[in-house]
This record gives structure tokens, C-alpha cells and sequence, in this order.
């Protein structure tokens, strides 16, 4: 897993870190249970703060995705692609709640979005 940090970015550098390492868990490129670089290790790498690579991961732990094994590291979660599952099923539900919204205030029916949707996921097969 190769992470790159972006110092003219305006996301602060715990959460690029994090954010790569999500989306590594997302796309299978980290698997349940693999290790994941020391704390210290990839703050060296990184050449940041070991402050800004715990930050990362303890995000990471409080959400799931990642578990402190004591005196072995960090490991991701077995349950990570459970967790995955459903943060993606809430953003999904709150992407369909902004569309029910603005197709309110657009006078757009129900069949008429239903048909939107219907005609998008058409052109992603």
C-alpha cells in the first residue's frame, strides 16, 4: 500500500492518511486481518508527526475499520467489509434523501425519479 501526501491540500494530513487507508479496505488492496505499517514506521515514511499517523488510525479504530492488537499493531478489522457495507448503504440513503429533496422542490414525481434512477444504473451495465 503506497500512501502520498498531498501538502497543498487543504484535508489535513490525518485524514489523507486515513482516507487512503479506507479506501485500501475498500478496495481489497488491505484484506481482513492483514497488519498495517507501525504507527512509527509510516510516520517516518511519510516524514510527519507520529501525533498525525495515531490520529489516523485511531479514526480509523473508533469507526471499525482498523483493531490495536497490543504490543503487535494494527490489523484490519474482520468485520471491516460489514462495516464498509453499511457506512456505503448510509451514504447511498443520504444521497436518495438530497435527490427525494431537490426532485420535491423540482415538481419531479416519484415514477419520473424512479425512471432517472432506473435509466442510470442502464447505462452503467
Amino acid at each position: 500500500m503506497v500512501i502520498v501526501i498531498k501538502n497543498n491540500s487543504s484535508e489535513p494530513i490525518y485524514d489523507q492518511i486515513k482516507n487512503q487507508i479506507l479506501d485500501a479496505i475498500i478496495s481489497g488492496e488491505l484484506k481482513e486481518g492483514e497488519c498495517l505499517p507501525s504507527i512509527r514506521g509510516l510516520a517516518k515514511n511519510l516524514k510527519v508527526s507520529v501525533i498525525t499517523t495515531t490520529k489516523a488510525y485511531n479514526e480509523l479504530e473508533t469507526t471499525g475499520y482498523i483493531k490495536a492488537v497490543q504490543g503487535k499493531g494494527y490489523y484490519v478489522s474482520e468485520c471491516s467489509n460489514k462495516v464498509v457495507r453499511e457506512k456505503m448503504l448510509e451514504q447511498i440513503e443520504n444521497h436518495f434523501d438530497k435527490a427525494i429533496e431537490i426532485s420535491k422542490k423540482a415538481g419531479i414525481s416519484e415514477q419520473e425519479l424512479t425512471s432517472i434512477l432506473q435509466n442510470l444504473l442502464k447505462q452503467e451495465e
